[in-house]
């Protein structure tokens, strides 16, 4: 599936399901390192990649003016203690029609981010800026959170950790995540009622000891 007018009903299904869900289900979870920068942020959308060069965003700068609207950034830094992205670059992709940011590495005006509501997930808040001198890449593909990522793929981000979708198996992850949805809710249902999870999950517990 592409970024086209069915987006956004994709993207409200993608965050129905949720990034623990999805996880489960086939898509590939970014490291936990990489984390909301402010709470309730989420964000699914189509990947734009971006490869930094070494402490140095310009490339980020490039991607903001570059990227197809409706698409989330996500971004390969080194070293990540670097504030790569602030209010001024949220400003722009804004105003550009972006989704979102993901960043294996800092950022910065972390208030000014939740006050816009401009969903940003990150490995750390750092002060220091970057240069904006050195080349870099966009578009392609980048490694960010231990994940292989190539624009175009689905980004699934909330409070759980951020899932990656590759759009050849979308339709097939989205299937199986509704799926585990439905499962799930059942088993809900007869927890409420009494049934344990060691009934229900048919688990052996012989080996755990039980102290008196």
């Amino acid at each position: 599936m592409s970024d086209t007018p069915q987006s956004g009903d994709l993207a409200t299904t993608l965050l129905a399901l949720g990034a623990a869900t999805l996880g489960e289900s086939g898509g590939r979870p970014m490291h936990p390192r990489i984390r909301p920068a402010w709470p309730g942020a989420v964000v699914a959308a189509p990947a734009y990649c971006v490869n930094c060069a070494r402490a140095d965003n310009l490339a980020v700068h490039a991607a903001v003016t570059c990227a197809p609207a409706g698409s989330v950034l996500v971004v390969d830094v080194a070293p990540p203690e670097r504030g790569y992205w602030g209010e001024v670059l949220t400003t722009a992709a804004e105003a550009r029609g972006l989704r979102g940011l993901i960043i294996d590495g800092g950022v910065r005006d972390v208030t000014a981010l939740e006050s816009h509501r401009f969903p940003v997930f990150c490995t750390l808040v750092a002060l220091a800026g970057a240069e904006k001198v050195s080349g870099g890449q966009i578009g392609g593909s980048a490694v960010v959170g231990d994940v292989e990522v190539h624009t175009g793929d689905w980004i699934l981000a909330d409070r759980d950790g951020v899932i990656v979708i590759a759009g050849a198996d979308l339709d097939a992850v989205v299937e199986r995540g509704r799926a585990r949805a439905e499962k799930e809710a059942a088993m809900f249902t007869r927890l409420r009622s009494g049934v344990s999870t060691v009934e229900l999950l048919r688990l052996d517990v012989s080996e755990v000891v039980v102290l008196e």
